[in-house]
């Protein structure tokens, strides 16, 4: 059965982003990217509120503390949502112009995992995959991207998935939840055009993962095995990120990208920006957040 897909928030912003579910504050946050913007829909009422930074803001995660960490161009900070105050607490290829930070989510380990990409076109192998922990400490555990997307975790915390858009790879890691140590890396999934390079991702509680197909327009689910399931054509081209919201966790929000000097897209998908939703069989997963 086709799932029914709603659009959830009509915003058209140039690059919504990084969702992410508050259980505690019954919100969904995500970011606009190039609008330097992260926001905050409450679920009931749909009310938005903002938060104006002065970079990039490629993603970001929930704090134990009720702050935000947030990649924020080339840096990483603490950003207190009642105050408005940020302190950094470390920096990530800030002499390389080349680069900024982009998809990241807090893992189960309770460390802030994120990764850049080459900002330019096209791209080259010049970025990273990197664990950030409460104290700063950064530690870059894969080298060689080209844009870093696609993180996400298995139910029991036991493998990690990560992708890279450009050659269109997702892979898979050993993942020790006590110290945040990833081994034999194996790959899980090599896409292309035809159903969508992966761009943000995410797992249900049955294993399955989720993946945007950005260049296809489409939303597609893979069991554990790396199997096929599902490829759901989405109402918009260029959708970004997965994320299961809702106080059952089974709405499955997409967001997505207005795509630049394609103004024959924008005329046949004119909420291309927006925020969409769809229900679904399965649950999502716990968010996890920031802090030892």
């Amino acid at each position: 059965m086709t799932p029914v897909i709603t659009c959830l928030h009509d915003g058209r912003y140039e690059l919504a982003e990084g969702a992410v579910w508050d259980d505690k504050t019954a919100s969904l946050y995500f970011c606009d990217i190039l609008g330097r913007h992260i926001y905050a829909l409450d679920w009931e009422s749909q009310a938005i509120q903002s938060y104006a930074f002065p970079k990039k803001v490629g993603s970001f995660g929930l704090c134990k503390d009720g702050r935000l960490v947030v990649a924020m161009q080339d840096e990483i900070i603490l950003f207190d949502m009642t105050t408005k105050f940020y302190d950094q607490i470390a920096s990530i290829e800030g002499d390389d112009n080349r680069t900024r930070l982009n998809d990241g989510k807090v893992g189960p380990d309770g460390a802030f995992w994120v990764g850049t990409m080459d900002d330019r076109s096209p791209r080259e192998p010049i970025s990273g995959l990197y664990r950030v922990t409460i104290d700063g400490t950064v530690t870059k555990v894969v080298s060689d991207l080209h844009c870093t997307n696609g993180i996400a975790w298995s139910p029991d915390a036991k493998v990690m998935y990560h992708s890279d858009t450009s050659p269109g790879w997702v892979d898979a890691y050993d993942f020790d939840a006590k110290t945040g140590q990833i081994s034999n890396q194996r790959r899980f999934l090599q896409l292309d055009n035809t159903v969508g390079r992966p761009d943000g991702g995410t797992v249900d509680a049955k294993g399955n993962y989720w993946s945007a197909g950005v260049s296809a327009g489409n939303l597609n689910c893979f069991s554990s095995e790396g199997e096929l399931l599902q490829s759901i054509p989405l109402p918009i081209p260029r959708p970004t990120m997965p994320c299961f919201a809702g106080p059952d966790l089974t709405t499955l929000v997409i967001t997505s990208l207005r795509p630049p000097n394609a103004p024959e897209l924008l005329e046949q998908f004119p909420k291309s920006g927006s925020l969409f939703a769809m229900q679904t069989q399965t649950k999502g997963l716990p968010t996890y957040r920031f802090g030892s």
